[in-house]
Order: structure tokens, then sequence, then C-alpha cells
């Protein structure tokens, strides 16, 4: 976890720092003088918030700054919490992403000035960041970032496709060509054009074998010489894997430190099943299998690349990990731009390919950014939208499928995670649900146990329904109904209302909403008994309330039980 320092120099700054101090993971307020705060947070923080002018924080870290890509990524946050300003630091130091952070949870405005972020590029000392993409050291960023906020042609060149998101139209995929300069994202040791820019995806494993007391050394060594012959470079090894039998064999959990990359163990029998080009009757003797290195990196889920080879006392083989694309399933929440998630808009700013119904792509269409696709099936053709989405992530590339609502609560979610295997890579991102936002309209009518069922029976017997309603009516639980009344289905809303009455009072509480947190919407309290089915149609959420179910002050409300 990233370590933040919050600065403070007045009451204002301290009770805001105080408050990010809470809901920051990993923020700690660094008291005393801001001056020997800054300087203490300097060497201590990944991150620096301060309450402070930017004119005197930056007078008070200009004695500190060393190397872009070791100093702390700091922060300036105005006395009126009206901005956050990236000082220092913006990409490698994480600044910012961490202005964005900040200002999301002060309710301030973000104020970014590097290049790249204010001419939408993608940032180079960042890139693939969040693939675990390490920048090679050499690379020639300035001239390259230089071609690319210019416009000038910049090639993408690398073997496999990456969920890398909408890239500018001048980055074009390709073959390197002499003098056009180059994004190159590879495992392998080249050469590469000049300029180039060049990125280490996370996509090697190294299975070692090893005799007791075998040195970090003699594994080091045989590992280096190994990803140098195969042409492989150190920077893409993701991680060592071993049999469980090494799991306290210092000179291996030495050798990953030195690397900086975890070691998987796996049982003997595990790798005793997997059939591998260089089995070794010594290694069955000694640990229960005939291979570790190289069934380790097929254990681990990668294709061999380079057999096993030994030294006095280690073996070592070398696998690539298959590149996973990356389904974002999104929700949108209801009709309020405000209501839309962080982490949606995140989501979709990483999206090459947005696909759902038109309407809900043109609530987002300006949080895509320039390059993003979309694709807009139209209603009824569910599995095709999902499809499309799944396909995209599974040729490696990054897609978004949304919905209004919570994408987990009747849409999408479900018809994708069905056809999406272990291939691709899937983030859900929440939303608030069509009941949730009828209920905060009407007070807080789902304060006590409550249930949700959908009134459509276009992919669910009427039946079923009608069990599922009935078992919610007698648990007296309030009762959210989806999907009331259409044209086509104009009978089950007053079927469900006859089965509610059988089992609570006519003077029952109901909300009905439509439109929720959208220009037309409407927000109506009524009774169960009264409750008109000819006034709902498919935007309509119905609430209906609970044996315990109350209106006050002209709010719907399910008590908890407290003592009041």
């Amino acid at each position: 976890m990233r370590r933040l320092a919050l600065v403070a120099a007045t009451e204002n700054g301290r009770r805001s720092a105080a408050h990010l101090a809470r809901v920051l993971p990993g923020a700690e307020v660094y008291g005393g003088p801001a001056k020997e705060a800054l300087a203490r947070a300097w060497r201590e923080a990944d991150g620096i918030v301060a309450f402070l002018a930017v004119g005197a924080t930056a007078r008070l870290v200009a004695p500190l700054l060393g190397d872009k890509r070791t100093d702390p990524g700091v922060v300036c946050v105005d006395d009126a919490r009206r901005f956050a300003v990236a000082l220092v630091g913006g990409h490698e130091g994480g600044a910012n992403e961490l202005a964005r952070r900040v200002a999301e949870t002060l309710g301030a405005e973000a104020v970014i000035t590097t290049a790249s972020d204010v001419t939408d590029h993608p940032a180079l000392d960042a890139f693939g960041r969040d693939l675990g993409f390490k920048l090679e050291r050499g690379s020639d960023v300035a001239s390259v970032a230089s071609a690319l906020v210019s416009g000038e042609t910049v090639r993408l060149i690398s073997e496999w496709r990456y969920p890398l998101g909408p890239l500018p139209e001048n980055v074009v995929p390709g073959a390197p060509q002499p003098g056009v300069p180059s994004v190159v994202v590879s495992d392998r040791t080249g050469p590469f054009p000049t300029p180039s820019v060049v990125y280490r995806p996370p996509t090697l494993v190294v299975g070692v074998g090893c005799s007791r007391w075998a040195s970090e050394g003699e594994i080091l060594d045989l590992v280096s010489r190994s990803l140098q012959d195969a042409g492989l470079a150190p920077g893409s090894v993701a991680s060592l894997a071993s049999v469980d039998a090494k799991r306290d064999e210092a000179g291996l959990l030495g050798a990953a430190e030195r690397l900086g990359v975890p070691v998987r163990f796996f049982p003997a029998r595990e790798l005793a099943d997997r059939p591998v080009p260089n089995p070794s009757e010594a290694a069955l003797r000694a640990v229960g299998t005939p291979s570790v290195a190289e069934a380790a990196v097929l254990a681990s889920g990668a294709e061999l690349v380079a057999e096993k080879r030994k030294s006095p006392m280690a073996t070592c083989a070398v696998g690539r990990l298959p590149v996973r694309g990356r389904l974002y399933l999104v929700g949108l929440g209801p009709g309020d731009e405000a209501l839309i998630p962080p982490l949606a808009r995140e989501a979709l700013a990483r999206s090459e390919i947005v696909v759902g119904l038109a309407q809900y792509l043109e609530r987002v269409r300006h949080l895509l950014r320039p390059g993003t696709r979309t694709v807009e099936p139209p209603l009824g053709r569910e599995v095709e939208r999902a499809g499309v989405a799944v396909e995209e992530a599974r040729l490696g590339g990054s897609a978004a499928l949304v919905s209004s609502g919570d994408i987990g609560v009747y849409a999408m979610a479900s018809p994708a995670l069905e056809i999406a295997g272990t291939d691709v890579d899937v983030v859900v991102v929440p939303g608030v649900t069509a009941s949730q936002a009828a209920a905060s309209l009407l007070g807080s009518p789902l304060g006590h146990d409550h249930a949700s069922v959908s009134l459509s029976d276009l992919l669910t017997p009427w039946e079923v329904i009608l069990k599922r309603l009935t078992a919610a009516a007698e648990g007296d639980f309030v009762v959210s109904l989806y999907n009331p009344r259409s044209k086509g289905r104009d009978w089950q809303l007053e079927k469900a209302k006859g089965v509610l009455l059988e089992h609570r009072p006519p003077d029952t509480p109901v909300g009905i909403v439509r439109d929720a947190y959208r220009p037309a919407q409407s927000v109506r309290l009524t009774t169960l008994a009264d409750l008109d089915p000819e006034s709902v149609d498919m935007l309509t959420v119905v609430l209906v309330g609970s044996s315990r179910t109350v209106v006050r002050a002209g709010r719907m409300v399910t008590p908890r039980g407290y003592e009041l």
C-alpha cells in the first residue's frame, strides 16, 4: 500500500487533513511545523498532500528534489479546498492521480498541467502501469513524448495485443520503421528502433529447482544466463516457481527478493502430473516429481519457451504467460451524471470499446477518451451485446459493457459472465440500483429486510415469478417491483397487487418512482389498496412496504427497531 503523508499549517488545513486520513488508505497526518513535516514526509512517504499555497510548497520542497523516478508526488490543496494542484511527480510520483483522488474526496477541482494529460495523450512514464509494465532504463521518453504530443506518427510495436485502452490516432500499430518514434511492448531483448520507449510486460515465469543450500548467486546466475540465451528480458519476469519442498530454501527466496518478484510453490503431486520434455529420475527421488523447473512453469499457466538448463546445484526453465484481455462490467447508476461512480468513469476511460444500448452510451459519450469505439446492439439482443464485449477482451483488448443501475441486478453482468472464460480478466464496477435510487427519493423504505422481484415474464415463467412474490409477501419483506408493467405486459402488476393484499393490510405504504434522477422524475406515495397499475410503466419502480413500514413527514420509512 502506498504511504500518503498529509501536511497542514492552518486550522482549515488540519481539518481537511484529518478527513483525508480517515477515508484514504495509507494516509497519515504529519504534525509539527510545515517545513519539518515536509522534510520527514519526503523521506518516508510515496505521496504528499500539502494544505499550503503552491508557492510556499514549491519553496519548501525545492531543496529536497532529487530524481523524478524516486521523488514522491506532491499535491497542494488551498485553504478553501477549491483546488488540488499536482505540483511535483505528476506521472512517476503519482501526483496526477493523487490530485484526482483528493479532489473527488474533498469536492475540489483537480489541476493537472502535464502535457500528456491535458491533451489526452498517454503519459509515457506511467504507460501500462496498471498492467504491470516496467519502463526500460535508457528509453528515450523525451523524444517519443514530444512526437506523440505533436501529432507525429508513433509506431506501436508489440507481438501481442494488450488491454491498453484507447490510443491517439497518431499511434499506429505495425512494424518498426527507421527514424519513426516507437513505443515497444516486448519481453524480448531487441534490438529496437530509435528513438523508442521500451516497456517490459510481466509475461515470464521462471521455474527453478535446486539442491539444498544452493546459493542465491548460483540461482541468479543460472536465471540470467537462461534469459539471455533465450533473448528474453529480465524486466519481464513476473515470478519464480518451484516445488513446495523448497518453501524454506534461502537461496531461492533470496534470488526472488533480488529480482523483486514473488515465488509460487506447487505440491509435488501436481507437478508430477505435468508432461515435460526433460524429466529427471533424480528429481523424482529427491522431491517426488520428475520435474520441478519445467513442470512449475506449466503449472503457472505459462507456455514453455526455454527448456531446462542446469548448474551444479540448480535447474531453470522459462515460460511465457498468455496475454489476458480485460472486460469491465459497468453499472452507470440512475440518470443523474453525479451518480456515475468514479470507478465507472475510470473503467470507461480505459476501454477501447464500449458496448451498450444507445441511450446508455449517450449518457457517457463525453466520458470516453478519443479513439474509443462504441457498439450499440438494440434492445432484445442482450446475448449479442455481451458477446461483442467478451470477444474484444478475448482478443487481448479492453472492453466495457454498460448498463444503467447496477450491472449485476437485472442487467448484463450475468450473460457476460456466463460467456467469459478464464482467459479474460473481469472487473465488475457496481452502480446505484433502481430500487436504491427510488428508495432514496421516497425516504428509507429499505431500512429493514427487503426483496426485489421482476414482474417481466419474458425470460422467467410467470409461475416462478408468482412463487417468489408469494414467498416475499409471506415473509413480510419490503418488495421492490422491477419491470412492473409495459404495453405488452399489462396484467402482471394487478396480479402482484392481489398477492400482496393477501398478506398485508390495504393501507400498506407504496412508493411509485418514475425516471429516478432524470429530468422527468416523479415520486408518489399511495397505499397498496389504492395502487393504480394504469399509472405505472417500464420506467417505474414500485416499492411496497412491509407490515411495519410507515409514512413520517411525507417520507416512507421501514423502522430498524431502535428505541427512540
